[in-house]
């Protein structure tokens, strides 16, 4: 008489075969705010083509992640969007230096509510009287309020702002203000305008107004995952990884 597994027995047979097998490494990438859905969805692509390997993201502004790395967080890629926190990182010789590479580029934009009457039509018109609000990120720590500071500055009404202005922790939370209406306009990457609806770019900085806005990766000295996180970022700055940047509008290095 022929044995025949149990139902349940076949099945649990099965999910056991087709179960992803379990990561051997899981990396763990700090990256700008504004590098939400691009780090994500590589995240995403290089698990399918990776699968003994995981990769956990945490996001935020640069310079709290810089102070999160010189805190001892267990980073092993940092992606900042400013490079003076990878100049300090590395001047304290917590990163690798022959890592570092520009990932990608923006542009800095005046936004604000697509319903809302402001009279916004350039960078200049933020120091209007009737223009009340304008939400910003911390420039200690928010590299886009720290390029934004560069331009007011540029255009002589940096003093003028700063009475008007709402610091906020991140670029995302500046776009939230916006959104609710909490502020008349904001100062955010061009980029971030796709991740919100309801919101639209009313200006857009001149480029000899500000810094050169890009994005530098680099390793983590510390990593215990040097190779693993070395091919990680080979396949963010190569063709998979430059093709979903130009789709969500970031400027190629």
């Amino acid at each position: 008489m022929r044995f025949r597994p149990p139902f349940l027995l076949v099945l649990a047979l099965v999910s056991c075969r087709d179960r992803a097998p379990a990561p051997r490494v899981t990396l763990t990438v700090a990256a700008a705010a504004s590098l939400y859905e691009v780090v994500t969805e590589l995240d995403s692509l290089y698990r399918t083509e990776h699968p003994d390997v995981a990769v956990r993201a945490t996001f935020g502004a640069s310079g709290a992640l810089r102070q999160q790395i010189e805190q001892g967080a267990p980073v092993d890629v940092f992606i900042s969007a400013s490079e003076r926190h990878v100049d300090a990182l590395q001047r304290a010789g917590m990163v690798d230096p022959r890592s570092r590479r520009v990932f990608a580029g923006n542009e800095l934009v005046v936004v604000a509510r697509m319903s809302a009457a402001t009279g916004i039509y350039s960078f200049q018109d933020l120091a209007l009287p009737q223009v009340q609000r304008v939400a910003l990120g911390a420039p200690a720590s928010v590299p886009a309020g720290e390029y934004a500071e560069q331009v007011l500055r540029s255009l002589g009404i940096a003093e003028a702002v700063a009475r008007k202005a709402v610091y906020a922790q991140n670029v995302r939370q500046v776009l939230a203000y916006v959104e609710r209406g909490q502020v008349d306009a904001g100062i955010v990457y061009l980029t971030d305008v796709r991740a919100v609806r309801g919101v639209w770019v009313v200006a857009t900085a001149p480029p000899a107004s500000h810094a050169p806005i890009t994005y530098p990766l680099v390793l983590v000295s510390r990593s215990p995952h040097h190779e693993d996180a070395r091919a990680y970022a080979a396949f963010l700055l190569g063709p998979r990884g430059r093709e979903v940047l130009a789709r969500r509008g970031f400027s190629l290095p």
